[in-house]
């Protein structure tokens, strides 16, 4: 007898039925640039922009019309108003104020926060640079300073992106201390020292003034570390976990899936995207059947949830 698997693939309905992965608009979170002006085009990241204060208003609700509800924000912040300890990521800046009249206006729309202080700092690092070296737990206190203040404006769910040791705790900690504990924590639990953030910090001009991220991100050659960082955050009280890159890291998503509980997150980050939109603007490559097959792949390793530059375009394709 020949076994015949083909049976399963030979007409659209069928392959309907018995498809494994399926995407929903629900499992993806839409990243957003903020700027105090008006909105610009990200000359690397084609088709993303940041936006000015009134008019990420109009972005969300275009996003909630396609049923997509869940927001990361991002700010970028003039070079003049950095500073080495990151003083304005805790003060009476724009990022909190936007935040305090997205939650205004548009109060189901889901809002995620950036926990790092690389945007705010004067060296481009998410930690405190002292002598040439990042010191873990001075960042805590900055770390956790920012957090609360995140809070306060509405935030609903924070996520610490330092990758500093005992972060998710000390943050934890202090929204519990403070009456926050309904704002959860998704952690960047496994951020790898990767190539594919150029875009993402060309949009934030958020580069690192001098030395890298090494010490603190992983190195994308270790896989059995994951694990140690995924443990120390279920223990500290993380919420969600998430995996950034996505693409390259496929089987880290997939070990985060079947070794805690928690929901996992994964980052389809700048790189990423736009390696595809260039290709496409180029001709080389379908740019709708490469995004929805990235996106499956990710979904298929085993993500609950996937941010990504490609939400809005995606959920516009199905309605």
């Amino acid at each position: 007898m020949l076994i015949r698997p083909r049976r399963n693939r030979k007409n659209q309905a069928i392959r309907n039925l018995v498809q494994e992965t399926k995407l929903d608009v629900n499992d993806l979170i839409y990243p957003i640039f903020l700027t105090e002006n008006s909105k610009e085009e990200i000359p690397s990241m084609p088709g993303i922009f940041r936006h000015g204060p009134n008019d990420v208003l109009d972005e969300i609700k275009e996003c909630m019309d396609l049923k997509l509800n869940a927001f990361v924000l991002f700010p970028l912040i003039p070079e003049e108003k950095k500073d080495k300890t990151a003083t304005l990521s805790y003060k009476d800046n724009f990022y909190l104020k936007t935040i305090e009249k997205i939650k205004s206006k548009i109060p189901d729309a889901l809002i995620i926060t950036d926990v790092a202080m690389d945007p705010y700092s004067s060296d481009g690092h998410d930690g405190l640079l002292i002598d040439d070296k990042i010191d873990n737990d001075k960042t805590l206190e900055i770390l956790s300073k920012m957090s609360l203040a995140q809070a306060r404006a509405g935030a609903d769910i924070l996520g610490p992106s330092d990758m500093m040791d005992g972060r998710v705790a000390y943050i934890r900690n202090c929204l519990d201390e403070n009456e926050f504990n309904n704002v959860s924590i998704m952690s960047y639990t496994t951020k790898y020292a990767s190539a594919f953030y150029s875009p993402f910090r060309d949009a934030l001009d958020s580069q690192p003034k001098k030395y890298d991220k090494k010490t603190y991100q992983m190195n994308p050659a270790n896989r059995r570390e994951a694990s140690i960082e995924a443990r120390l955050d279920v223990l500290e009280g993380a919420d969600i976990l998430m995996c950034k890159p996505a693409l390259c890291y496929l089987d880290i998503i997939s070990d985060l899936k079947q070794n805690t509980d928690l929901p996992i997150a994964a980052y389809n980050v700048s790189g990423e995207y736009s390696m595809v939109m260039a290709a496409s603007l180029n001709g080389w490559i379908d740019r709708d059947k490469i995004m929805n097959e990235i996106l499956i792949s990710i979904k298929r390793a085993g993500a609950d949830m996937i941010l990504t530059y490609f939400a809005k375009l995606w959920a516009s394709q199905q309605s």
